[in-house]
């Protein structure tokens, strides 16, 4: 599509950029060379609730859920604000008990718990998955779709638009470190937001140019159901190959929500980073409630543009959200809106390479050598950013290559990395009895078997033509079918990612269990590593503020809107 985006927009998109990186740079007050290592990887422990829950909300939120949520709400409605929704229990339980546990122990990074409750080898492995983690999913694949909003936008080839964005994100983060991010983020997040309500009313004002004046008439224009998120799994309104049941959503769910948000370096970090314990409580509980806007914002867009689009966006799906910007938006907000997009890009670039540069200093680097002065680790660690984003730009070139679309390769992903490390986390975490060789062991089981299930879903001829017998052999093996017309393998035994992902953990918590059960139990002090829920529930009532009455209120919320959604769909 031709899209167009005056002179005006170019300016303030522009003056976005330079604003951002330069407030980056700026937000850290002591000079480069003055930076510890806590004021660098962990914003000297000063960050505030507002600033954590912003910066966790704009961490999580990137291009891929924006284009993506606009295309799913184009094609199947409000379903997929499942995942949003569901995460609003984790980030409360966040908040509750593991935020705070992660404060009282002052560890720089989650890696250094599993050696605290294990051994230094759990601590290697988690290590390994979170940078695996923050290369391929928080900025590879962020990468690519930030270059192919740019290339729709601006005309740019995609390695310019990477190259492009990861220049301008790289550099307020090596140099100003977690401090830096964060701040950037908390502004990113409000121009997120408020691009996303602005696109929505757009959306809502133009219903009167599609003959829509009531919501009973913009119903009638929808396909069944696709108000509804809790909708049966043959509803008109799935997709062809059936819907995500709402057992497999729980399921699934419930492995990919404790892996991301309790157990991922790039999310966790912020709450490492707390001023204090009420901080790191309360900051995580505002997340949870900015989390209710991607349904009325992100995905209801999708769902508007099918009512006043249809015939005009037609096949090409994955442009709904840029042909809404360029039909309904006028010239000046059109650049504020596209701002809000690279907004949302550069602070989940931002977040994951601040991360991986942690792991990499404190992980790897301090523990060969643990003279290393506090100084150096800084510098190591800025070095280790650059690296990775030039790792990032490599694999990001290839991500089209390796599923049908962006979210297709970024569940994979998730359902390959997250089955080990929750199944080791939570046993380590609530059960005393886990033993280290027994989570050493699950972990390298867990990494065996994910890698297997990736590989049958694995579209090698979209990777080299010359691999489609390879798929052919691996399906036969597998005894499973290939999808009609092309070389890719659908899915294990025909099983969709929510419920790999969970029969995988089942699997892993087997493992876990047993190995653990059959070898010696762990020593007082790792044992005391463990979380006792008890502590983090004060018998005393703090009134109004009280993070306890915060969080309540907010499932409440979520319960009362989701059950008027679900009445009036």
């Amino acid at each position: 599509m031709d899209f167009n985006i005056g002179t005006i927009d170019i300016i303030i998109i522009i003056a976005y950029l330079v604003g951002i990186v330069l407030l980056g740079v700026f937000a850290i007050k002591k000079k480069m060379s003055d930076q510890s290592s806590d004021d660098y990887f962990l914003a000297s422990r000063s960050l505030k609730w507002p600033v954590i829950g912003a910066a966790l909300f704009a961490a999580n939120i990137s291009t891929i859920h924006l284009i993506g949520f606009a295309e799913s709400g184009f094609k199947h409605g409000l379903v997929d604000g499942l995942f949003e929704w569901l995460a609003i229990p984790f980030l409360v339980f966040l908040g509750f008990f593991i935020a705070p546990y992660f404060f009282r122990t002052r560890i720089s990074t989650i890696p250094e718990w599993y050696e605290r409750r294990f051994n230094g080898a759990s601590r290697t492995w988690m290590v390994i998955f979170a940078i695996l983690t923050a290369l391929l999913i928080h900025i590879g694949i962020s990468l690519y779709a930030g270059a192919e909003l740019a290339k729709q936008f601006f005309g740019l080839d995609e390695i310019y638009g990477v190259i492009f964005i990861a220049v301008l994100t790289g550099i307020y983060t090596v140099v100003g470190g977690l401090k830096a991010v964060a701040v950037t983020e908390t502004v990113q997040t409000v121009l997120l937001i408020g691009g996303a309500i602005l696109l929505t009313a757009f959306g809502v004002a133009a219903l009167p140019e599609a003959g829509v004046h009531t919501f009973a008439e913009f119903k009638a224009k929808l396909v069944p159901d696709t108000l509804s998120i809790l909708r049966p799994q043959n509803s008109p309104a799935n997709p062809p190959e059936g819907g995500i049941s709402w057992y497999a959503a729980l399921l699934g769910y419930f492995v990919l929500g404790a892996w991301y948000w309790f157990s991922d370096q790039t999310i966790v970090q912020r709450a490492l980073g707390a001023k204090t314990e009420y901080d790191a409580k309360v900051g995580p509980m505002f997340t949870a409630l900015l989390k209710v806007l991607p349904v009325l914002f992100f995905l209801l867009p999708g769902v508007l543009a099918f009512v006043i689009f249809k015939t005009d966006i037609g096949e090409d799906t994955k442009n709904t959200l840029p042909f809404m910007i360029d039909r309904l938006v006028p010239i000046g907000l059109k650049g504020l809106i596209i701002a809000a997009l690279l907004a949302a890009l550069m602070s989940s670039v931002a977040a994951a390479i601040n991360s991986a540069s942690t792991l990499f200093s404190i992980d790897i680097i301090k523990r060969i050598k643990p003279e290393t002065e506090d100084k150096k680790l800084v510098l190591i660690g800025r070095y280790a950013a650059i690296v990775i984003m030039i790792l990032a730009i490599a694999w990001s070139t290839q991500a089209d290559k390796f599923g049908d679309t962006i979210i297709h390769t970024v569940n994979s992903l998730g359902a390959m990395i997250a089955p080990p490390i929750v199944a080791v986390f939570l046993f380590g975490m609530f059960w005393k009895r886990g033993t280290a060789k027994a989570a050493n062991i699950t972990f390298a089981i867990g990494l065996v078997i994910g890698l297997l299930f990736f590989l049958l879903d694995f579209p090698y001829s979209n990777l080299l033509p010359g691999l489609e017998g390879l798929a052919e052999l691996i399906a036969s093996i597998a005894n499973v079918d290939l999808l009609p017309g092309t070389k890719t393998v659908t899915g294990v035994m025909g099983i969709g990612f929510m419920m790999q992902a969970w029969w995988k953990f089942v699997l892993c918590s087997f493992i876990m269990v047993g190995v653990s059960l059959y070898t010696p139990k762990p020593s007082a002090e790792q044992v005391n590593t463990c979380i006792n829920l008890r502590e983090y529930w004060p018998e005393k009532f703090n009134g109004i503020k009280d993070f306890r009455l915060i969080g309540i209120g907010i499932i409440v919320s979520l319960i009362i809107i989701w059950t008027i959604l679900e009445f009036i769909a």
